[in-house]
């Protein structure tokens, strides 16, 4: 095995292990190991491959499929793939079957309200470093915000509001 398909078995490997909250959680580690870390990606292949997976259907594990492509072709694709989903899996099992022998333990209350705060964390830190990868400019800012906003406090469908928001970024650029 190449040493460059080791590091991507290290790399997503270890990224399933974070990813509780959902993929988006893990945006920050494996954008920080692909593009600054490695140097598999630049910034902008890092963004647009996560924009690409986010308008395509299926799961988010895509965008570990796409990273683990453009660092080493196909072969890269599919051991980030795997790579990705074994270790997280043997985990839940094991965690599965040891939650159910425990019964309502108190332990589990505390577990959950400490995990979410953290997965919402982690969530959050994935905008961020997407926001900073493709916004560079105040109107960039402002759309990205707005659209933060929006679908914070409203129920419209996401896929509506980045249309609007691409909408309204290419009026200000065309300006």
């Amino acid at each position: 095995m190449s040493n460059r398909l080791l590091q991507i078995c290290m790399v997503f490997g270890s990224a399933s292990l974070l990813s509780f909250g959902g993929g988006s959680a893990i945006v920050p580690e494996l954008q920080l190991q692909t593009v600054h870390d490695y140097g598999w990606l630049t910034s902008r292949q890092f963004a647009d491959s996560f924009a690409i997976t986010q308008v395509t259907p299926g799961p988010s594990t895509l965008l570990v499929t796409l990273l683990g492509y453009r660092a080493d072709g196909l072969a890269g694709a599919l051991l980030a793939t795997v790579a990705m989903i074994v270790p997280a899996s043997v985990l839940v099992g094991v965690v599965t079957m040891l939650w159910l022998r425990t019964g309502h333990a108190r332990w589990h209350v505390a577990l959950e309200r400490g995990i979410a705060p953290i997965a919402v964390g982690l969530v959050v830190a994935s905008g961020i470093i997407i926001a900073r990868t493709v916004d560079h400019g105040v109107s960039a800012w402002a759309v990205t915000l707005a659209a933060g906003l929006v679908l914070g406090v409203t129920k419209l469908n996401p896929l509506a509001v980045v249309c609007a928001g691409g909408v309204i970024g290419l009026l200000l650029n065309s300006v």
